[in-house]
């Protein structure tokens, strides 16, 4: 599976910006089987979980930080996972990357290490 993250960019607090996250799946297996997930990056942090949707799609899961602000979904007939983001604040500021799964467990969800695959990351700034 090989990903590709766009849609980052420079935003001022309290902005808006869509990630997207086009996966290219081997065949045989379709994109809607794979849980996809975003995490997010700072220099000289730990890569820490965003948000993830599980295959079906029914089922959704946030960080604390970013619950009620930003929205996950998914468009399987164009094999791409969105991450909509609101009301962007100066600590939004990190590499976005997107990840996927065929596998995953709900209660793992927000794990990196159960993430196979990711794409390159997106840079977002939030800042005036």
């Amino acid at each position: 599976v090989q990903l590709q993250a766009s849609g980052g960019g420079l935003v001022q607090p309290g902005g808006s910006l869509r990630l997207s996250c086009v996966a290219s799946v081997a065949s045989g297996r379709a994109f809607r089987s794979y849980t996809m997930g975003w995490f997010r990056q700072i220099p000289g942090k730990e890569r820490e979980f965003v948000a993830a949707m599980k295959a079906s799609g029914g089922y959704a899961n946030y960080a604390e930080a970013v619950k009620g602000r930003f929205t996950v979904s998914r468009d399987n007939a164009k094999n791409t996972v969105y991450l909509q983001m609101n009301n962007l604040r100066p600590d939004d500021t990190a590499v976005y990357y997107c990840a996927s799964d065929p596998s995953i467990i709900q209660s793992t969800l927000r794990s990196q290490t159960a993430y196979a695959y990711w794409g390159q990351g997106t840079q977002v700034t939030v800042s005036s």
